[in-house]
């Protein structure tokens, strides 16, 4: 049966907080919702009994009384069970006279005809009352799920008010998470009451245990990949199961670490997880021989102008949203998927365009030698090739995941499914937050441009990259980081929004023995595109600092930097 939904009370000074209040008006709307729909479901009949009343003298006239009526309730979902018993009681009637018919209908061609005349009216019968049982389950299966929408908002609810009266959690996203999941199951318990949750529990011990064995196997095998990483808080659970003294407890704290384990972890095997990524780039490489290509291909211009923004992704986005999507995946399986997150990320866009350009031809006069310029008008073609990237985590934000999913991405991405050093190698695969510092020596913040470049720019250490960003407000890419700094840093440059290519022109190019503080510092290679790919600020005694991701301090003295080095610049004043 379809319960009610339930609605909450607050205080006052919890409705002073405009989250709570934004949510609770939703929960009200949505119980709202919830209750009309409810009131629509038929209610139990309560019919009124006529019985016959005889005293003890039975000369008396009989006396008819009604019975009061009961209070009304809301009647039982249409049961399928019972839907199909009657069915096939029909059907066992119909196919006895069916059957009848059947024997002797080759005796007439006219009873042949009035058999397939009763075949169409049992088929139109059984449509007509399979119509009206699914009409009957559409009000209750409308009505559940609105009541299910309004405990969804009230658990939002329950959880802004959390973090009102917990305003410490706020910052760390895995707490947030893990306190939303407690949150949910004492809610979900209240209101089944302790009998009925109980039995839920029972019920779906067996389905849940089976889930949970599998997804153990995963753990196991993910730990004994990752022992440093995991080893610390396997420690630390055990010992505070044998501080808290009971083994019933104990089991239930291991137990919970276990979930929250594999609530922030990745599942699938680690070759599945590389090879997918591996797929990934493959697509990214063969889009930009694309565009390599493409005077080969579309020949004929006289000009060919090139707008194309970086080919990148974070490794660790995409196998989160792979791990919320299919959880434990194989590579195969998700190829679908991957070409539909490529094919959302990137555009690549070709326009022609006809500019309409003056020549002059000269001609000389054979008998005079005179020389005469005379102007023409001929068709310039141009070839514009402009290439999007939404960047992967922006589709990944828009892709329909619920809230509960997005939540789940967000802190797989922030614990990088405890596998921190599944792409260590790629500068694009860290999360925001954790940064290298470096303590610039004092002699260098002598120089007054470079100590203003350096203020701005340790404004925004642990920023995490976003492709595009190029302000505060939208966190940085390399190029719109150090184009962020040179700006703002109040040395009286403007260099506008530029890409790594572009900042090189506003740079004159140096050698590196004369490098110092406050140079820009250009990289190639670190993803596919032609000339400088990435670049960063340099502070002197090899290191420099950039937004790889997230924005940090980093040596250039490493294999990796020193393979992809270009060049230095130095800002024009």
């Amino acid at each position: 049966m379809v319960k009610r939904p339930t609605r909450l009370r607050f205080t006052e000074d919890d409705l002073t907080d405009s989250k709570v209040k934004k949510a609770v008006e939703k929960a009200e709307k949505a119980a709202d919702k919830a209750d009309k729909a409810v009131d629509r479901l038929p209610k139990k009949k309560s019919h009124r009994k006529l019985r016959m009343e005889t005293g003890g003298n039975t000369s008396r006239k009989a006396k008819l009384r009604f019975d009061k009526a009961p209070v009304e309730e809301i009647a039982e979902k249409p049961s399928r069970a019972k839907h199909l018993v009657s069915r096939t009681a029909t059907g066992t009637f119909t196919g006895k006279v069916h059957k009848a018919v059947s024997e002797h209908e080759d005796e007439n061609v006219g009873i042949k005809a009035v058999h397939e005349s009763e075949r169409s009216m049992e088929t139109a019968a059984h449509t007509v009352h399979h119509a009206v049982y699914s009409h009957k389950l559409k009000a209750y299966d409308k009505a559940d799920k609105l009541v299910r929408k309004s405990d969804k908002q009230n658990i939002n609810v329950l959880f802004e008010k959390f973090k009102k009266d917990n305003p410490e959690v706020k910052s760390n996203l895995l707490s947030r998470w893990k306190q939303k999941q407690a949150i949910k199951k004492q809610y979900y318990a209240s209101r089944a009451g302790a009998n009925s949750a109980k039995a839920t529990v029972t019920k779906g011990a067996e389905k849940a245990a089976q889930s949970t064995k599998v997804l153990s196997e995963k753990l196991t095998q993910m730990i004994a990949a990752n022992k440093k990483t995991l080893l610390l808080i396997l420690i630390a659970g055990l010992l505070f199961m044998v501080i808290s003294g009971t083994f019933s407890s104990c089991s239930a704290m291991f137990q919970g670490t276990t979930q929250m384990l594999l609530g922030t972890s990745f599942t699938a095997e680690k070759e599945d997880m590389i090879g997918a990524n591996e797929d990934y780039k493959a697509l990214e490489a063969a889009l930009r021989s694309q565009i390599d290509n493409i005077e080969r291909t579309h020949p004929g211009y006289d000009e060919y102008r090139y707008s194309l923004d970086e080919i990148n992704h974070n490794p660790y986005e995409l196998i989160a949203y792979l791990t919320v999507m299919f959880e434990d995946f194989t590579r195969d399986e998700v190829q679908e998927t991957l070409q539909w997150l490529f094919n959302q990320q990137y555009q690549l866009i070709l326009e022609e365009e006809v500019e309409i350009r003056t020549g002059t031809t000269t001609s000389t006069d054979p008998e005079t030698g005179e020389e005469t310029e005379e102007e023409y008008e001929y068709e310039y073609y141009i070839l514009n090739v402009k290439l999007v990237n939404k960047g992967l985590g922006m589709v990944i934000n828009n892709a329909g995941l619920s809230e509960d999913d997005m939540e789940r991405y967000r802190v797989l991405l922030q614990t990088k499914g405890n596998y921190p050093d599944l792409f260590a190698d790629d500068i694009y695969a860290s999360g925001g937050g954790e940064y290298t510092d470096y303590d610039i020596p004092g002699e260098a913040l002598t120089d007054t441009r470079f100590a203003n470049m350096i203020r701005e720019a340790e404004k925004y250490l642990g920023y995490p990259y976003v492709w595009g960003g190029s302000s505060p407000s939208t966190s940085f890419d390399c190029s719109g980081f150090v184009s962020w700094v040179i700006n703002n840093c109040g040395n009286g440059w403007s260099v506008g929004r530029q890409t790594a290519n572009g900042l090189m022109g506003v740079c004159s190019i140096i050698p590196r023995n004369e490098a110092k503080p406050g140079d820009l510092i250009f990289f190639q290679g670190t993803y596919d595109t032609a000339g400088a790919s990435h670049v960063g600020i340099y502070v002197g005694n090899g290191m420099m600092i950039h937004c790889g991701n997230p924005i940090s301090y980093a040596s250039i003295e490493t294999s990796y930097w020193q393979q992809h080095f270009y060049c230095f610049g130095r800002i024009r004043n």
